[in-house]
């Protein structure tokens, strides 16, 4: 039996009108339409409408539960061409899904820095600062996939003039630093302190695996904003553990095949297939696993804001902790036959095998005792 809570409809007519909202009635004006959805095959052939403001191609997609958190929308920028001039009171984090091009971005000062991208780089715009976006082929579209925090913005103050005309730098976020978008590799943990990274896809990571199946992770937080996002790799024929957090997560692959469950505490998991350019926006506190069925190493980016916090008292994700001592992991010993059953049937038909063995013996030497159990 289903467990979403659906209500006949005389019931949920009475709250209709509260998802209507100042952010939703904004897309509607700009002429777009919103996708609300936890899961898009392909990002690079999602279909766009004329977004005549910005003179591009567009279209968000949210789900009903990050859409008061933060969002998310693909742009498309004509051969040639570029997209109108904006500044946001909101912060924003860009993924190039296809072609190459550049950015110029200044502020009131009339400081102004601008750089090259390619389809793989991401980077951040700094608040309320003046940006364009150009595409560097005349023969093909550029195609870009964006994260904000726009909707707690417009909705709070319900004025879009406000939000994208207003005359104020902020020198603390940006200040017209030449080299402000170039690569940088200062590390801290896991964090790599940078505003672009060029290739997404051969980024060298660290090692992670407090997350399961030996894989890599790293963590950004650009453009000195309350956004973040990180890449996670695994290799073929491993999957991650489950896990569950908060919404708002926008996870985009990079590379690889395979496949994700996702699924309330409760309930069967449901199956996403992937490969490089779909999304999965985890729902608030559903858990979520992916597993690389691929002969490659299948690597993603997750875009995130985290509104509210599910951190221990030291600061350390929930979702990065096991459930064993009160965090929202699975250990591979607590996961479902079902999981294990799935993932060797769906390798199989690539006549592959899992290579989780070692995977599974490393984790019963570090593995914390069962609630209740003696020693």
């Amino acid at each position: 039996m289903s467990k979403d809570a659906i209500v006949d409809d005389t019931f949920a007519a009475k709250f209709a009108t509260e998802k209507d909202s100042p952010y939703t009635r904004w897309v509607a004006d700009e002429g777009l339409d919103i996708i609300a959805a936890h899961y898009i095959p392909d990002l690079r052939t999602v279909e766009l409408k004329p977004w005549e403001r910005r003179g591009g191609r567009g279209v968000f997609i949210n789900h009903e539960a990050t859409r008061t958190s933060n969002d998310c929308y693909v742009c498309e920028i004509p051969a040639g061409g570029a997209l109108a001039p904006q500044r946001q009171l909101f912060e924003e984090q860009i993924l190039v899904l296809d072609g190459q091009g550049s950015t110029r971005v200044w502020n009131d000062k009339g400081d102004a820095v601008t750089f090259e991208w390619q389809t793989g780089s991401i980077f951040a715009i700094p608040l309320n600062a003046h940006h364009q976006h150009f595409n560097g082929s005349g023969r093909k579209a550029a195609r870009f996939v964006s994260s904000t925090n726009m909707p707690p913005v417009i909705n709070l103050y319900g004025d879009p003039e406000f939000v994208f005309d207003t005359p104020r730098d902020f020198p603390e976020r940006f200040d017209g630093e030449p080299d402000y978008f170039s690569p940088k590799g200062e590390q801290r943990g896991l964090l790599l302190d940078t505003n672009f990274v060029a290739d997404s896809v051969s980024l060298p990571l660290v090692e992670a695996k407090e997350r399961g199946a030996g894989g890599g992770h790293i963590r950004f937080t650009m453009a000195k904003g309350s956004m973040n996002s990180h890449i996670s790799q695994f290799p073929t024929a491993t999957y991650k553990k489950g896990h569950r957090h908060g919404p708002g997560a926008h996870v985009i692959i990079l590379s690889g095949e395979g496949y994700s469950l996702m699924w309330p505490e409760g309930e069967e998991p449901r199956r996403y297939e992937w490969g490089p350019g779909s999304l999965i926006v985890p729902p608030n506190m559903w858990f979520h696993q992916h597993f690389n069925t691929s002969t490659e190493p299948s690597r993603y980016l997750a875009f995130k804001h985290e509104v509210v916090s599910v951190r221990n008292a030291q600061g350390v994700p929930k979702a990065w902790i096991s459930r064993r001592i009160g965090g929202d992991q699975i250990d591979y010993a607590d996961e479902s036959p079902f999981v294990r059953d799935t993932f060797r049937e769906a390798l199989a038909k690539h006549a592959m095998t899992p290579r989780m063995d070692a995977i599974y013996a490393s984790e019963l030497e570090t593995l914390p005792p069962l609630p209740g159990a003696e020693g």
